[in-house]
C-alpha cells in the first residue's frame, strides 16, 4: 500500500491555515473587474429576469443591504421565479440529501451542525445530529427521527447518501479535522428509520468525503489532518481500509460513473505568505482501488488552478451530449492576497465554475457562476451589511449541485449571504441566472447562512436546501423555470 508523508514544516504551515479557516476559458475572464492588486476577475453571471408577483432584490445581484433591514424589507425575503413551499427547523449544516426507499417513502437528511460548538444555541431548539424528514407532504416536512450517534452529531461536510445501495455514511469531523469515526446506516428498507450497520475508526481522521457510484468504496479526507483514505464497504457491516495516504490537503471528492477517476478539491500545502492557497482541481486515477488491487497506487493525472480562486470545496461530475464536465465551487473567500488585508471586503471570492474534463489530463475552465456582489468593488461597498464581514460566510459560496448527471439544464448553489441561486446552463459557455430564493434572518445572527448542498425534487420542480440561520426550506421553481428540469 502506497504511503507518503508530508514534511513537518508543511504540516505546521497547514495547521496555521486550517486554524484560520476554523476561526474565521472565455472572454469573461477579462471583463469582470479588478482586485486591489490589479488581478482580472471573471464577469458576474447575467442576473435573472423575475416574474409577476416576485419579490426581487433591491440592490446589486446577491446583496441584502442594511437599509433593507432598517425598513423591514429584508424580513419579507427575496424571491425570483421561486416560491416557498415548506419549512422546518431553525438551523442547518452543510448537506441536504434526498432518498426514496424500496417501498416508495421519500426522505430528506440534513445535518444541524456547521461549526460546533457555536451552533449549540440553535441546536438546543432544533435538535442535535442529522435530521431525518418524512417528505410525503413537502408542504409539511415532518421530523421522523434524529440520528444522534457520535458521528452524526458532527459529520462536518462528510455526510453522503449512496442511492444505488441505500446507504448513508459520514465520518466525524470539524473545520480542521476530527477522530474520523465512520458510521454507515441502511436506508433501503425504510428511509424514515435508518438502521446503523457499523461504526469503525477506518477513516483515521475526518472532514470531507466521496463515494463511488456503486456504493462499494467510501473515501474520507481530513484536510487539516493531511490524510486521504479509501474504505471498502462491499459489506457495510464490516468496513475495511483499502488505501491511505498522508501529506495531502484534500477537500470534497467526487468520482466518475465507473469509479476509476476522482475529482478532488485540492486545497494544497503551499501556504507561502500565510494565505489559504486555493490550489484548485486535482484529477486522480483511482482505478487500482476500484479494482481492489492488493497494493493500490493512486496516480495524479492533472492539476488545474484558477486565478480568482478561494478555497476549493467540491467538483460535481456531469455530462452534456456525452462530453464530461464538472460543476466546481469554491467556499468562503481567500485572505491575504491584497497586501495581507485582514478584512472580508478585500478578500477574493472564487464562487463557482464549469470545467471541461473530457481529457482528464488537460482540464479547462469554460465558464463561471458568480454574483455581482462577489465582485471586488461591490464587496467593498457591501462591507457593512449584516454578515458581510464574516470570514466564514458573507457574500461567498459554499456548495452547488445538479439535478442529474446526464444533461442537466439547471444547477443550484448555496451562496451563503445571497441564499439559494439557480443557474441556467443550457449554454455551458454562457450561463445565466434563472432564479433565486433568499430568506435572511432579521434577528440574532442577521443575514442568510445558506451553506448546504441543495437536493432536487425533480417531479415537483422543487429544490431543498438548508440555511444555518433559518432551517430547512422547500422551494418551488416558478414562471417556467421548473420546466427546465424535464429531460
Amino acid at each position: 500500500m502506497q504511503l507518503s508523508d508530508a514534511s513537518a514544516p508543511a504540516v505546521r504551515r497547514l495547521g496555521v491555515a486550517a486554524l484560520a479557516l476554523a476561526l474565521a476559458g472565455t472572454a469573461t475572464l477579462l471583463t469582470g473587474g479588478l482586485s486591489a492588486t490589479g488581478r482580472a476577475f471573471p464577469a458576474p453571471t447575467p442576473p435573472a429576469t423575475c416574474g409577476k408577483g416576485d419579490l426581487p432584490e433591491t440592490d446589486v445581484q446577491g446583496r441584502v443591504p442594511q437599509a433593507d433591514y432598517d425598513s423591514g424589507r429584508a424580513a419579507k425575503g427575496y424571491r425570483c421565479n421561486t416560491r416557498a413551499v415548506g419549512h422546518q427547523g431553525r438551523t442547518g449544516g452543510f448537506k441536504v440529501l434526498r432518498y426514496t426507499d424500496t417501498r416508495g417513502h421519500t426522505c430528506a437528511y440534513y445535518d444541524s451542525t456547521r461549526f460546533f460548538p457555536t451552533d449549540v444555541p440553535f441546536q438546543a431548539s432544533s435538535g442535535f445530529g442529522v435530521i431525518v424528514l418524512d417528505m410525503a407532504r413537502p408542504r409539511q416536512p415532518t421530523v421522523a427521527t434524529t440520528l444522534t450517534s457520535p458521528t452524526m452529531q458532527s459529520p462536518h461536510e462528510s455526510l453522503l447518501v449512496n442511492e444505488k445501495r441505500g446507504l448513508l455514511a459520514a465520518v466525524m469531523g470539524n473545520a480542521y479535522t476530527s477522530a474520523g469515526i465512520l458510521e454507515v446506516y441502511d436506508l433501503s428498507a425504510d428511509c424514515r428509520a435508518p438502521k446503523l450497520l457499523s461504526r469503525t475508526p477506518e477513516a483515521i481522521l475526518g472532514h470531507e468525503s466521496g463515494w463511488s457510484r456503486d456504493g462499494k468504496t467510501f473515501y474520507a479526507a481530513s484536510s487539516g489532518g493531511q490524510t486521504f483514505v479509501a474504505i471498502d464497504l462491499t459489506d457495510p457491516t464490516s468496513p475495511k481500509r483499502l488505501f491511505q495516504q498522508r501529506g495531502v490537503n484534500y477537500h470534497g471528492m467526487r468520482l466518475s460513473n465507473d469509479g476509476r477517476t476522482m475529482y478532488v478539491a485540492n486545497i494544497g500545502n503551499d501556504l507561502s505568505g500565510g494565505t489559504l492557497p486555493g490550489e484548485g482541481l486535482r484529477i486522480l486515477d483511482v482505478s487500482e482501488i476500484q479494482d481492489r488491487d492488493p497494493d493500490p497506487e493512486v496516480t495524479v493525472l492533472s492539476d488545474l488552478t484558477w486565478p480568482e480562486g478561494s478555497i476549493p470545496q467540491v467538483a460535481q461530475p456531469f455530462t452534456r451530449g456525452g462530453r464530461h464536465y464538472l460543476l466546481e465551487v469554491d467556499e468562503f473567500s481567500r485572505y491575504g492576497l491584497n497586501g495581507g488585508s485582514p478584512d472580508a471586503a478585500h478578500a477574493q471570492v472564487g464562487a463557482a465554475r464549469i470545467i471541461d474534463v473530457e481529457d482528464p489530463r488537460h482540464p479547462k475552465v469554460v465558464s463561471h457562476l458568480r454574483l455581482q456582489v462577489q465582485q471586488p468593488a461591490e464587496r467593498i461597498a457591501a462591507r457593512n451589511d449584516p454578515g458581510a464581514s464574516s470570514p466564514l460566510g458573507g457574500y461567498t459560496a459554499h456548495y452547488c449541485s445538479a439535478p442529474r448527471r446526464k444533461n442537466p439544464r439547471l444547477v443550484a448553489c448555496s451562496m451563503i449571504g445571497s441564499g439559494l441561486r439557480v443557474f441556467d446552463i443550457r449554454k455551458l459557455r454562457r450561463p445565466v441566472e434563472a432564479a433565486y430564493f433568499n430568506q435572511p434572518s432579521t434577528s440574532g445572527s442577521k443575514g442568510a447562512s445558506a451553506m448546504a448542498q441543495p437536493a432536487w425534487d425533480v417531479k415537483r420542480r422543487s429544490i431543498w436546501y438548508a440555511d444555518g440561520n433559518s432551517g430547512f426550506h422547500v422551494v418551488r421553481l416558478t414562471h417556467g423555470v421548473g420546466r427546465l428540469l424535464r429531460r
